[in-house]
């Protein structure tokens, strides 16, 4: 080995990192089909594996280097490792985020504001909005969204951005807003604390409405404190629908990179939103396990780079994900600043 160990460090090596596709050059043992041989070998690290057919035969690795077999196995884009939970400025999709009284989610993408082409951040409703219906005084547009998130060390020194707009997350069980009902609940706590004072009568309304999407955008402070590539992954391309069997991935605060494939679309869920409650959803993709808590807000795309969809919810055996058309219509955004 040793003797290879000093070959390579000479024009050989050096000739083939100069190929457009390899990443490196290394000794390891030579596998077959995905089983170590043990047979020692010169490693051609490579982005991406291609056949023999789709490359010029300048680009070919050779069979052997300094009277050694090569192997080829594939690697992809070797980046500086970067911590997902601490404060990063600029900041970019695939990092920890929330508003200021949410513990912490993913920051999914950069998109655009469909009428002024203002930068906005996108992510849930429950991570940047505090999972609010509009009317329950848990979030209001002008809000502080830390980076980090609060669970993971955000302070109010590390604000990013600030609440633009969300769409209202209406849950299964709500408060009644009639006159009424406010009346016959006070009325009736006023009997109960009488007989027991650590008691106390609520009216809950059943509420028939139903969510097609948790999501949200920010503002942020300054233009230039976010990127738009993603961690892992790069910058997204034009959106697509989702189709079944399709493989997906991510890039989110907790679990990092990671894919998948969908299992079922069009979908209607019932939903555990935090300490809300159940809300139902109606149209989502279900795909299986792509994310873990703190995931929440990670745009979904293809193989290709395509968004699907922004991931919501999920469970040990799957992930749930609202569509991502619905999504960039339902908040007056587009992925890109030249569109309308």
């Amino acid at each position: 080995m040793l003797r290879i160990r000093v070959q390579l460090l000479a024009s050989e090596a050096i000739k083939v990192l100069q190929l457009p596709q390899v990443m490196g050059v290394g000794y390891g043992y030579k596998e077959v089909q995905g089983v170590c041989t043990y047979e020692p070998a010169v490693t051609v690290m490579v982005r991406k594996k291609l056949t023999a057919q789709s490359l010029s035969p300048g680009h070919m690795i050779p069979p052997k280097m300094a009277d050694v077999r090569t192997d080829v196995i594939e690697v992809g884009d070797i980046c500086a490792l970067q911590e997902r939970r601490t404060r990063m400025r600029p900041a970019r999709p695939g990092v920890s985020i929330g508003h200021k009284r949410v513990s912490a989610g993913t920051m999914g993408a950069l998109v655009y504001d469909a009428e002024n082409g203002q930068p906005l951040i996108l992510s849930n409703n429950h991570v940047l909005a505090n999972a609010t219906d509009g009317t329950d005084g848990r979030a209001e547009k002008g809000d502080a969204i830390l980076q980090p998130g609060r669970h993971d060390g955000g302070s109010p020194d590390d604000v990013l951005a600030h609440l633009e707009r969300y769409v209202p997350l209406h849950r299964v069980f709500a408060r009644p807003s009639c006159v009424i009902a406010a009346s016959l609940e006070r009325m009736a706590n006023r009997f109960v604390n009488w007989l027991r004072a650590d008691y106390e009568f609520r009216i809950i309304r059943h509420s028939p409405a139903r969510n097609q999407v948790d999501a949200a955008v920010a503002r942020p402070v300054e233009e230039n404190l976010i990127l738009s590539d993603i961690l892992d992954i790069g910058v997204p391309g034009e959106a697509t629908e989702a189709q079944l069997g399709m493989r997906v991935q991510k890039s989110g605060r907790t679990s990092g990179w990671t894919e998948a494939h969908v299992k079922v679309i069009d979908a209607v869920l019932r939903i555990a939103v935090g300490d809300i409650g159940l809300a139902m959803f109606t149209d989502q993709i279900v795909t299986t396990p792509l994310g873990q808590p703190g995931d929440s807000g990670s745009l979904v795309l293809t193989e290709d780079r395509r968004p699907v969809g922004l991931l919501g919810a999920g469970s040990q055996q799957v992930t749930v994900c609202n569509k991502i058309q619905l999504v960039l219509s339902l908040l007056h955004i587009a992925l890109n600043s030249g569109e309308s």
